[in-house]
């Protein structure tokens, strides 16, 4: 009977799913890993430009019409009409003059990429049971590391599984119990 039970009690460690152990490891050292990233960023610059506007033609025309009165009253003919237009454009324009220059602000505006050094992981060594074991993590993990220690089961040759009870063996639902 103690036989049987104890080969019962075996039984759910190997079907039932794996456990997991909480553990902490001792941070021997940990070192960022840095990177360097382009940001990219709007630069503008201001600048004054100085544009000369165009005449508005106002001092020719206006010019051209008393040119061209003056010189009918004088001449009565075509010609001296014509040469009044002519001479009160030129004369019309210089009265004109260049209007002043104007002096605007200008924005410009680009995209310049600038270069940060950025931490980008850490490639953190700790200790546990005995052994240094080394690990890239996102975060520095401080002085300890929390370790998830899951059990494995090895194929190894020289590790002998215990013998699973046979079918048999196994008393139907209801029997009375069997020494042996």
């Amino acid at each position: 009977m103690k036989k049987l039970l104890s080969v019962f009690g075996l039984l759910p460690i190997f079907f039932l799913p794996q456990v997991h152990a909480q553990e902490v490891g001792r941070v021997i050292s940990s070192v960022p890993i840095i990177q360097q990233v382009a940001v990219p960023r709007q630069v503008c610059t201001h600048q004054q430009v100085t544009t000369q506007p165009s005449k508005s033609g106002a001092g020719a025309l206006m010019g051209a019409i008393a040119g061209g009165t003056v010189g009918h009253a004088i001449g009565r003919d075509g010609l001296g009409t014509a040469i009044g237009i002519f001479g009160g454009a030129i004369l019309g324009d210089k009265i004109e003059g260049t209007p002043a220059p104007e002096v605007k602000n200008v924005q410009t505006c680009n995209t310049q990429n600038f270069y940060e050094n950025r931490t980008m992981a850490y490639n953190v060594t700790y200790e546990y049971a005995g052994k240094q074991y080394i690990v890239q993590m996102p975060q520095d993990p401080g002085p300890t590391v929390r370790l998830q220690i899951t059990p494995v089961v090895s194929n190894s040759p020289n590790y002998t599984y215990p013998p699973l009870p046979a079918a048999s063996a196994v008393p139907p639902p209801g029997s009375a119990p069997q020494s042996w």
